[in-house]
């Protein structure tokens, strides 16, 4: 177990996504750790792509995506007029936020950089601002996760078996992070999460490299262990929460939460800040993926031909199943949220 200060934040942390030589380069999260490569994009396309291909998940396509906007700036670049060099980046946008709707981040990602574009759409370097853009955005990005993780952590007491599931980059993440600060003597349990294995892969991967104790279960594990007493705290990201406290997240969350609640174990969902334009889950686009994936695991099927797959990407949790929304801006129960917070 990592004390205080002694631990280092996981590989992903900054080696995510690169930009370099007007290149995007994305760790290809589909076989880290056991293989560390990226793959390179060289258009925008190619950066959506890659996220629609589940290169990155979590909170990578956040960083991805603006990374993409760096790439449009090439093509902007050799407009003439200020109208033509945004209708590039208008086109890269709306590509970009189409990959993935679930989750917002994507979309905020986009926005903040396009808001910001007005201000050096005029350069004689557009590609160089573009991306200097790009990386205090991602410095922001990084600074409202500590906020977070130092509120989630609060939470966490001495001797906390976590269950946590699939992959939460800037939140479980931080998180660990902001308790081993706090001096915190905590383990971490991770369903591995399929058909992808986020959890027992890219979780377990950065939770061990930090140093805290790690298992790794099955999905259908969760139950059984809080039955036996090895869980005392479910804490998982959101891809998104509702202005009502909707969390809407990996599929598999819902199981955990009613869980949870039957054994007396408290559930915090962590997102960065709650959606007030989506108060329902109507409100927000559910992703389906493609049937076939669940019949495979990292390249190989798994599952009879004579069968075939259903693949919902997330799945909904009611207010009534979460103890507390941990944010950038503090602690709150799903009925306490608000856009003032």
């Amino acid at each position: 177990m990592a004390d205080g200060m002694n631990f280092k934040m996981p590989t992903m942390h900054d080696k995510s996504v690169l930009i370099a030589d007007r290149i995007v380069r994305i760790l290809d999260r589909r076989i880290f750790p056991l293989q560390f490569e990226y793959v390179d994009c060289a258009s925008v396309e190619e950066v959506a792509v890659a996220i629609e291909d589940m290169v990155t998940q979590s909170g990578g396509p956040y960083y991805a995506a603006s990374a993409g906007l760096v790439l449009a700036a090439i093509d902007a670049e050799k407009q003439a007029g200020a109208a033509a060099r945004m209708a590039c980046f208008d086109v890269a946008a709306k590509r970009l936020i189409a990959t993935r709707p679930t989750n917002n981040m994507i979309q905020t990602a986009v926005t903040r950089v396009m808001e910001r574009l007005p201000g050096i759409i005029y350069g004689d370097d557009l590609v160089k601002a573009t991306e200097a853009l790009v990386l205090d955005l991602w410095a922001e990005h990084r600074a409202t996760g500590v906020f977070l993780g130092e509120f989630a952590a609060g939470l966490i007491r001495d001797g906390d078996t976590i269950l946590t599931h699939c992959w939460g980059e800037s939140t479980i993440m931080e998180t660990v992070a902001a308790a081993l600060r706090q001096g915190k003597k905590f383990q971490m349990i991770c369903t591995e999460t399929r058909p992808y294995l986020q959890g027992s892969r890219l979780t377990a991967h950065s939770i061990g490299e930090m140093g805290v104790d790690v298992t790794v279960i099955t999905d259908n594990m969760g139950a059984a262990a809080m039955d036996a007493g090895k869980v005392s705290r479910l804490m998982t990201a959101a891809d998104r929460i509702t202005g009502a406290g909707h969390v809407i997240n990996k599929v598999g969350t819902l199981q955990l939460a009613i869980a949870a609640r039957h054994f007396g174990i408290p559930f915090t969902a962590m997102v960065k800040k709650p959606d007030f334009s989506a108060m329902t889950p109507q409100d927000v686009p559910m992703e389906m993926r493609d049937p076939e994936e669940v019949l495979h695991c990292m390249g190989h099927r798994t599952a009879t031909t004579l069968a075939r797959g259903w693949y919902p990407a997330f799945d909904i949790t009611p207010p009534a199943l979460v103890t507390n929304i941990a944010t950038c801006d503090g602690v709150f129960t799903p009925d306490q949220l608000s856009p003032t917070n």
